[in-house]
């Protein structure tokens, strides 16, 4: 069953406001196994949203909108549904007064321009909003439905929740789900993921896909199944193998980070950390400090002006453990320092890592070819994975 959702608002297409909406809504679909075929976003015109409704209902049996159900004049989903499925809008006295109430609730007075919300498509199923003041509806087309929610995100979530979702199973007699689990690989490029696991993207089921950003690449693992139990057994089988092929490249899985495996990896050997850092706007620090919640396992971080790669990352590092270890009366174990300079003539980034360790210490020297923007995350992703190998 093919399922589109359709972003709303000339704030979206505009690039002012990013679009969150379509991705908790595709989330929530595919946890009752509907699959997200299409998305797309359209401005506040009419004819325009019309015209993405009507190409949507010809190739979906399921459509979701997200806004344009306000009480302004450049709110137009009310009128672009009832054009595109051939209805009259029809004004409903019940959701005036259901409106009014809920402004009397709230202890405010509704203005006439809010009446605007009480038209609906002929023949709709209206969707009460308790909290909020735009209410929703549902035309069934026969062969399709189209459902159209507010674009307040907490509204949204609500009546996708208790009034959309059911409805859905009930209309569709769904009983399947999608279950998704998503394994993240460091260290290693896209395309040296897709080597090793490039056979497991060709499956049906589960359907196995990379994501890469920032020195990470996800490897995600959708499976359809009846039970959450038959869809665990499908992603457990097809994660077994990419763990064997990928080994420790795997730091985590879903909501993992990096640094909460690296602090993790710290507290099981009984180790803090120390940072300096230079040219990564202190995104090393920032992450550890997040991330540790007060346990007292990342015992500071210092961002230094640097020059060049040629520094001695390796004394950074100790440098960054001892001084640390002074000002907190001892205990600091481990030393990390990044420090990240653009190469002018070669367009490049150079990154220089070192990790320091009573008995022992390592360094690297990498090459980053992105855009500058985005080094110090690259670079930062790059120090924390050594000081977790």
């Amino acid at each position: 069953m093919n399922t589109e959702i359709i972003a709303i608002g000339t704030e979206i297409v505009l690039g002012d406001l990013v679009d969150t909406n379509t991705a908790h809504i595709a989330r929530k679909l595919r946890s009752i196994g509907l699959d997200v075929l299409y998305i797309s976003a359209v401005g506040d015109n009419e004819d325009r949203i019309t015209e993405v409704i009507k190409y949507a209902l010809g190739r979906s049996q399921v459509v979701i909108t997200s806004g344009g159900l306000g009480p302004t004049v450049d709110d137009m989903t009310r009128a672009a549904v009832a054009r595109a499925t051939n209805r009259q809008l029809i004004f409903d006295e019940a959701l005036v007064e259901q409106i009014r109430a809920r402004f009397a609730r709230m202890g405010r007075q509704m203005t006439e321009n809010n009446k605007s919300q009480a038209w609906r498509p002929e023949g709709s199923t209206v969707i009460e909003n308790p909290v909020g003041t735009a209410p929703s509806f549902i035309v069934d087309a026969g062969t399709s439905v189209i459902l159209s929610l507010p674009g307040v995100p907490h509204e949204m979530e609500y009546l996708l929740d208790n009034a959309v979702l059911p409805y859905l199973r009930q209309r569709f007699n769904l009983n399947s789900l999608i279950k998704v689990r998503v394994l993240h690989v460091v260290g290693l490029g896209e395309s040296v993921v897709d080597q090793h696991v490039g056979d497991l993207e060709k499956l049906s089921n589960p359907m196995v896909g990379l994501n890469a950003h920032y020195g990470i690449v996800d490897i995600r693992i959708a499976a359809k199944a009846e039970s959450e139990a038959e869809a665990d057994q499908l992603i457990a089988e097809v994660e077994s193998q990419a763990r064997e092929r990928l080994g420790d490249a795997i730091f985590g899985a879903d909501g993992d980070t990096l640094e909460r495996a690296v602090l993790g990896t710290l507290a099981e050997r009984g180790e803090t950390v120390a940072v300096i850092e230079s040219g990564t706007l202190g995104r090393i620090a920032g992450r550890l400090a997040q991330a540790d919640g007060g346990r007292g396992l990342f015992r500071g971080g210092e961002v230094r002006a640097l020059d060049g790669v040629d520094v001695d990352v390796e004394a950074l590092a100790q440098a960054a453990a001892s001084a640390a270890g002074t000002a907190e009366g001892g205990g600091v174990t481990c030393g990390l320092a990044c420090v990240a300079t653009t190469q002018e003539k070669e367009k490049m980034v150079e990154i220089g890592v070192g990790v320091w360790r009573p008995g022992g210490s390592s360094h690297v020297r990498l090459k980053f070819g992105g855009h500058p923007a985005l080094a110090p995350d690259w670079a930062a992703t790059m120090a924390l994975n050594a000081l977790r190998k």
